[in-house]
């Protein structure tokens, strides 16, 4: 791999050679022979056996794997390898899966850059002699075989390819595409009007497409929830209108939501603009502040609300650099030199003019290696469970750990209440710009914020007396009338007066096929992913419950007004969505009921959960969260690509053992499944019967992508019985393993008598 580390079978690496067939390197390039031709990383410095040409081993370039018959495939140069949003890409494994097509003679894949950080994958095609070949059939083809992000942008097709005269195909001469979407279709159409053509560059700018045709999908060209939320606050600035989220959702054309836009009257959006405040005036809380505020009061040494994440970088670091940089982010940035006070009044935001963050350095180089990844395991659980002190800045740690001379990781932590998962990706993408040229001694390449998370405040705060947030309140209060507020999950263990919130998590992935199918069934129902997976899991909590009338919390990033995405604070709102499981629906009618209720939750995200507690005079109690005690998240906030300055970078998160719901859903699309993982109160429920959760959910989602008519009585019988099965069989699992255990124990007693 790209460490230097052997690879397991199957798994695509780059190929080193080495023995008596080497050279000595390449004639009169030094610097390419030390890059090329390395020490042998597999034999012992004090082996004197080796001879000279063993002792290293010659870095080839070349993609392959080992096959189970030994030999070893080859799949493409290393110099064909690309990174596109984030995702590694071999071009040459996506020339084999074209290549696969019984009508396709030859194919190269190349990645064109046409623009400034606008990267496409380009397939161009060769058809057997009397075959016919056409693109939607080929992509097809590939959507089948291949994960989304390696599925060419353009598929062109071409009579033959150029060759240079020593017969390799001469890349440079492939035409350049005029047309650059993820569906290359005859009926593209160019957009006509003005606001056909401002509506796709909004398109373009967020799915970070170069062209748009008006015959498009928003949705089927990669679209969801949250970038349609950014694109209607787009479309709302742009032409000063107030069109409503549900309108994209019901015009996914560029052409029949540029019709829509043409009927809506001009200048009607009431909203105001976010302003700069002075900030010799008390500044308040934001509601999603004042709630954590009002959690952090009833439980000050709670850690359930500490954000952490670990940035493993490989390669010389430069610890100034690096420090700079996060310095440069935090004066940046006001809310991460914000702590909070209690006035007489209210509780306020104070904000400190200078903060200086100093990275506290813990060198583990002299530890052995195994100790050494105890201490790192035993830091990073201390600092993601250290709580904070909400009225002393900073809310914000920051602890260097080096394990070698070339492999560093950083520690952050900080509190919910001045970060969000939006902000990771703000952070990480601020620092990747601030390290680089930082590294470099130059200056900061970032321009001043217009606005900060204060400003965004104070609006909110004065924004609530406006008639648009009376109608979000009226709408709340009908969509939850008569709700049950508590559902009635079938607990391990009787559920305490005073419940903590000690938790843990078990992980999940849904196959490849499966993951596939869902994005199928979403796009033939017109709904989208989240939707889909949302009406699976109260399908389940049915299963459990038998209760018809199911609330469920889900986050929304709140990020519906283009001033605020480039800000790290927390934004983050709580939805409540409430589904009626009576009158025996289908799936699918279940599907759309889902729908309507998303589409209205997002509609009116702009009203405060806490505006919504206090407005319902819900009553709180210490052992259960109000209106809802189950969340579910499908994680679709904007990834950002953390590559600094000659480092290798991975970022992962790191629990804290503390949980915040009952039951919590969190899933993800990654590039070629679906997966992530149930968390769970241990103080409620046992390990296994989490385990057996997972995998019916898992049954449940293959029943319903296969009969997709199905209704909920028959699907719950079904997985009644296939929890019957797993109980049979993890009975027997338990039968098997105990009479083991206990021939070990006669064995052994048997030896001491002996």
């Amino acid at each position: 791999d790209k460490y230097g580390s052997l690879l397991p079978q199957g798994v695509t690496g780059e190929l080193y050679v080495g023995g008596d067939g080497l050279s000595q390197g390449y004639l009169n390039l030094p610097s390419v022979t030390q890059e090329k031709f390395i020490p042998n990383p597999f034999i012992k410095d004090n082996d004197k056996t080796k001879t000279a040409a063993e002792a290293k081993l010659y870095r080839t370039g070349d993609l392959a794997r080992w096959l189970p018959d030994g030999n070893i495939e080859f799949v493409g140069r290393i110099d064909h390898q690309v990174k596109i949003r984030g995702f590694r890409i071999e071009l040459g494994e996506i020339e084999a899966v074209v290549g696969e097509h019984p009508a396709v003679r030859e194919t190269v894949i190349l990645v064109r850059e046409d623009s400034l950080d606008f990267h496409q994958i380009v397939a161009y095609v060769v058809a057997q002699k009397e075959q016919t070949l056409t693109i939607t059939e080929l992509r097809e083809f590939l959507e089948s075989k291949l994960p989304n992000y390696m599925i060419p942008n353009v598929l062109l097709t071409l009579e033959a390819l150029p060759l240079m005269p020593n017969g390799k195909v001469d890349r440079k001469a492939l035409p350049v595409p005029d047309t650059v979407r993820p569906e290359l279709e005859e009926t593209y159409v160019a957009p006509q009007t003005n606001i056909e053509k401002q509506l796709a560059n909004i398109w373009a700018e967020l799915l970070g497409l170069e062209k748009i045709g008006i015959n498009d999908n928003f949705f089927e060209l990669g679209g969801h929830s949250l970038l349609a939320t950014q694109v209607i606050s787009r479309i709302n600035k742009t032409f000063d209108i107030d069109l409503p989220l549900r309108r994209l959702f019901e015009f996914p054309t560029l052409a029949k939501l540029a019709k829509s836009i043409e009927n809506e009257k001009v200048g009607s959006n009431p909203d105001r603009a976010i302003q700069r405040v002075s900030r010799n005036i008390e500044l308040p809380l934001s509601f999603g502040q004042q709630r954590l505020w009002f959690i952090d009061k009833l439980d000050p040494n709670s850690f359930a609300y500490n954000f952490t994440n670990a940035l493993v970088m490989k390669g010389m670091l430069q610890v100034r650099a690096l420090e700079d940089s996060v310095n440069e982010i935090v004066r940046r940035h006001e809310v991460l030199r914000t702590y909070f006070e209690a006035s007489e009044e209210q509780t306020i935001q104070k904000i400190l003019p200078v903060l200086k963050i100093s990275l506290a350095i813990v060198d583990l180089q002299n530890l052995p290696e195994i100790e050494r990844k105890v201490e790192l395991q035993r830091l990073e659980g201390a600092d993601a469970q250290q709580p904070f002190n909400l009225t002393q800045a900073p809310l914000l740690r920051l602890t260097l750990v080096r394990l070698e001379t070339t492999e560093h990781i950083l520690l952050t932590t900080m509190h919910h209440i001045i970060f969000d998962a939006w902000s990771v990706g703000i952070f990480i993408q601020e620092l990747s710009s601030l390290y680089k040229a930082f590294s470099k001694g130059q200056p900061t390449p970032l321009g001043e914020l217009p606005i900060q998370y204060a400003d965004y405040a104070m609006w909110q705060q004065e924004s609530l007396k406006q008639e648009k947030f009376h109608t979000q309140i009226a709408y709340w209060k009908q969509q939850l009338e008569g709700a049950k507020t508590v559902l009635e999950l079938p607990t391990d263990k009787p559920r305490l007066q005073l419940q903590t919130s000690v938790g843990t998590k078990h992980h999940l992935t849904l196959s490849k096929e499966l993951s596939h199918s869902l994005k199928i069934l979403s796009k033939q129902q017109g709904v989208t992913l989240f939707m889909t997976l949302l009406a699976g899991f109260n399908t389940l909590l049915y299963h459990y419950t038998r209760q018809e009338d199911i609330l469920v919390g889900s986050p929304i990033a709140n990020r519906n007004r283009s001033e605020i995405e480039g800000l790290i604070g927390f934004f983050v709102n709580t939805l409540v969505l409430r589904t009626n499981l009576s009158k025996n629906p289908s799936f699918k009618e279940l599907l759309q009921q889902v729908n309507e209720v998303a589409l209205g939750a997002y509609t009116h995200q702009d009203l405060p959960f806490e505006k919504l507690i206090t407005e319902l005079q819900v009553e709180r109690t210490n052992n259960r969260s109000p209106l809802f005690q189950v969340w579910f998240v499908l994680q679709n906030a904007p990834a950002s690509n953390l590559e600094l300055e000659g480092l290798n970078v991975n970022v992962r998160g790191i629990g804290s053992g503390m949980v915040r719901h009952d039951l919590n859903l969190n899933l993800s699309e990654t590039s070629e499944d679906i997966k992530g993982f149930f968390e769970y109160k241990t103080e409620l429920f046992k390990a296994n019967t989490i385990a057996q959760m997972a995998k019916l959910f898992e049954n449940l989602l293959e029943i319903v992508v296969k009969q997709p008519d199905i209704h909920l009585k028959e699907l719950v019988e079904m997985l009644s019985e296939s929890q019957k099965e797993q109980k049979i069989l993890e009975n027997q699992e338990f039968k098997k393993a105990r009479l083991q255990k206990l021939g070990k124990i006669s064995r052994k007693t048997s030896t001491d008598i002996s």
